[in-house]
């Protein structure tokens, strides 16, 4: 309902969206991101910028891709005005680390945009909730939102992806997200 109300008072513009493949890391620490992120950042973004001319970007992902979306966006504020992560594979105990990686992003970004979004039914919820009550001690604005469903391929394909694409459409547009 939120979603919809959101589209009556501005409509879905449109999004430019690259989707590569997001390798399971055996290192999954920011060093063993590193490679990806260096990747995306210095050969996927430069192409699909000069192919599209895009200006702004944002970073984002699912499961595994949620936490590389994480390391890799807040590894380079200076490239994505927006991080967010769908049901993320992070841990309780990582909680801090997303937490300063953050807080150093947004030293360097500091209107860096920030999203969290988890399900009911997610196996990673908890770790999700840890990470945004990290942020909030921290006093890091972020958006947190937890719909019904599982941990699945049909919640990515519906409230998993309405909310990745409505909410970087809006960032990107200077509007706020539902």
């Amino acid at each position: 309902a939120v979603l919809n109300a959101s589209l009556k008072d501005h409509p879905y513009e449109g999004l430019a969206v690259a989707c590569p493949y997001a390798p399971r890391l055996s290192d999954r620490s920011p060093a063993g991101a590193k490679p990806y992120g260096s990747f995306v950042v210095d050969d996927l973004i430069p192409t699909v910028k000069k192919r599209l001319g895009s200006t702004k970007g944002g970073i984002d992902g699912v499961s595994m891709g949620g936490r590389l979306a994480l390391l890799v966006g807040l590894a380079h504020p200076e490239t994505f005005a927006a991080v967010g992560a769908l049901q993320p594979a992070i841990a309780a105990g990582e909680a801090d680390l997303f937490a300063d990686l953050l807080a150093r992003a947004r030293k360097q970004r500091p209107a860096l945009a920030f999203r969290l979004v988890s399900s009911e039914d997610d196996p990673f919820l908890g770790a999700v909730q840890a990470l945004s009550e990290a942020l909030v001690a921290r006093k890091l604005d972020h958006q947190l939102v937890v719909t019904p469903g599982p941990h699945d391929y049909i919640w990515n394909k519906g409230p998993g992806s309405y909310e990745l694409l409505l909410w970087h459409e809006r960032v990107m547009r200077g509007l706020t997200p539902p």
